[in-house]
């Protein structure tokens, strides 16, 4: 076996494989793989997929000593250790682009079902408490002349800028380098931490998961979001300190919370689900067939470069 995938991927993934005659393994349920297994498939691995359900630490780099590559079926790869494959000399690659466009429909998405109190909605007309048209209920957020914050102006925080621009709103943005094109495209702004939370309407989370970015959103720069504002998370849920969340919430200071990531995932605080303004959505984010199967396809190609030993196509190192 040349390739083991921990969870079984697009058809894309196998008839690309099939194709270029590289042997390959999958966990065939869909869902994590058991650990045990997980290190016992990957002893003779030349080249691993990876979900992000999986840890792939240094005990299991130390179980696959021939393995050239870990081709992660996601653009984020905080579940592998980068240090250590990197000592290993296995090549780590991710899938950005092809998710990029799906993410941000899909975070727009939130962003109007939050200021428009469509959960609310429905959730009224499911519990059989609609009773009829009033001029106070409900009452949302029109996005025309509101500031729209991006924590994280990279491929998808650029792409949901557009989006919003398309809304009347104002860009500011915080990120750790100036985004050009993100300005040349939207008139954004770069802006202080500070400045952004303090003044953002809508804010909307695109960190990347890392030593830096764990807790990013704490208590108290949570405090700091401005008044009946929108927080949006498509990100990683350990970015926001989710106690410090359901401390804010409960304060009613801001109007509503879009989440699709979850601090300890799949588990959900059961707190959360009390507040009728959280919108919960379990990780949809880059689901469409069109991103599935370009992910799919890229981490294959990933695969197949290396072990043809050309460069590959998207290493994160």
């Amino acid at each position: 076996m040349k390739v083991f995938i921990t969870r079984e991927l697009p058809e894309i993934a196998f008839k690309l494989l099939k194709q270029n005659k590289i042997s390959f393994d999958y966990y065939k349920k869909d869902e994590p793989i058991p650990r045990k297994l997980l290190l016992e498939k990957v002893k003779s691995c030349e080249a691993l997929i990876s979900l992000l359900t999986e840890k792939i630490d240094s005990e299991v780099i130390d179980r696959m000593p021939g393995c050239k590559i870990i081709a992660n079926y996601a653009v984020g790869y905080n579940n592998i250790d980068i240090e250590y494959a990197k000592k290993k000399n296995i090549i780590v690659t991710n899938t950005p682009d092809v998710l990029t466009e799906s993410t941000a429909d899909f975070t727009m998405a939130l962003v109007l079902a939050c200021a428009r109190r469509l959960s609310e909605g429905e959730r009224l007309i499911r519990d059989k408490k609609f009773k009829g048209w009033k001029p106070k209920l409900l009452l949302g957020m029109e996005l025309k002349d509101k500031t729209f914050g991006i924590l994280g102006a990279g491929r998808i925080g650029t792409a949901l800028a557009r989006r919003a621009k398309s809304f009347g709103t104002n860009i500011i943005y915080v990120d750790s380098n100036r985004n050009q094109k993100l300005e040349d495209e939207t008139a954004a702004k770069k802006v202080s931490l500070k400045y952004l939370l303090e003044n953002s309407d809508l804010l909307s989370v695109h960190l990347p998961l890392n030593s830096q970015t764990y807790h990013f959103l704490n208590q108290e720069r949570l405090s700091q979001l401005k008044r009946n504002s929108i927080l949006i998370n498509t990100a990683r849920g350990e970015i926001i300190d989710e106690r410090a969340l359901i401390r804010l919430l409960k304060s009613n200071h801001i109007m509503a919370v879009g989440l699709d990531v979850f601090e300890n995932e799949p588990f959900i605080n059961p707190e959360l689900l009390k507040f009728p303004n959280v919108l919960v959505i379990p990780h949809l984010g880059s689901a469409t067939n069109e991103a599935r199967d370009g992910m799919a396809e890229l981490a294959v190609k990933n695969v197949i470069n290396v072990l043809k030993k050309k460069p590959a196509l998207t290493p994160v190192f």
